[in-house]
């Protein structure tokens, strides 16, 4: 191997070693899955704003880059969608982002998404455990991180706090999150009129794992540049440099 790793690039090696032999060619460096808030409190435009922001976040070039820099393990993206505690969809399964062709089509999957009927309710404790149960079919990822987006608290099904101390026992999933902020609070918007608050929310009750952060959306209008800042803060750290010889 060339060139001097620094400490996160020295962490997946290590990792990447303990690997049985041949196990690193089918590996992927990264399981990401998004959770997308549907709940009620998200209109049809904001909806709109959402998915569409997902998709134009993936497109950026920055994001592109960071995805597509180590094709012989790729990153493995999920896409799902959460509102009541029987309101959990996934609009986009497992897909490894190996080539453009495969990023170019998990972005179209996304443009064409249209909104389903689902329950108004705010789940987040549940959207939470269904995340880190997808993730959890990802073992041979050498780092599992849950995206979970909400513009509000949870009011229905367990407390995310009941269900982060669970997911803490269990281990080996980050979860992080972006709080999106009202677009206009002067219009009666009755969602969390301080972004501040549903940060200090997220942060105390639903993100958890090493290095587990909050990032924050002025609006949905703002989604997609919020999330793509994010994404690249996820991504940050796991290239490797080329690795010259298989495992002994």
């Amino acid at each position: 191997m060339t060139g001097r790793a620094g400490p996160a690039a020295c962490a997946m090696l290590a990792l990447w070693a303990g690997l049985a032999p041949g196990a690193a060619a089918s590996a992927c460096r990264q399981a990401l899955a998004l959770g997308l808030d549907v709940s009620g409190s998200v209109d049809a435009r904001e909806y709109r704003l959402q998915i569409h922001g997902v998709a134009d976040a993936l497109s950026d070039p920055r994001v592109r880059q960071a995805l597509l820099s180590m094709p012989e393990t790729p990153v493995r993206l999920l896409v799902y969608e959460w509102s009541g505690s029987e309101d959990q969809a996934i609009i986009l399964p497992w897909t490894a982002i190996d080539t453009a062709p495969a990023l170019d089509a998990a972005i179209e999957t996304l443009r064409a998404t249209r909104r389903r009927e689902a329950s108004p309710g705010t789940a987040l404790g549940v959207a939470m455990t269904r995340g880190a149960a997808l993730l959890a079919t990802q073992n041979d990822c050498w780092r599992r991180t849950l995206d979970l987006s909400g513009d509000g608290k949870s009011n229905f099904g367990p407390r995310p706090r009941d269900v982060k101390d669970a997911l803490v026992a269990a281990g080996n999933v980050t979860i992080n999150a972006l709080a999106i902020g009202v677009d206009n609070p002067a219009t009666g918007d009755i969602r969390q009129a301080e972004i501040a608050e549903l940060s200090s929310y997220f942060r105390a009750e639903v993100i958890l794992g090493p290095g587990a952060f909050v990032h924050t959306a002025l609006g949905f209008e703002d989604y997609a540049r919020a999330l793509a800042e994010k994404l690249l803060r996820e991504l940050d750290g796991i290239v490797l440099s080329r690795l010259d010889a298989a495992p002994q």
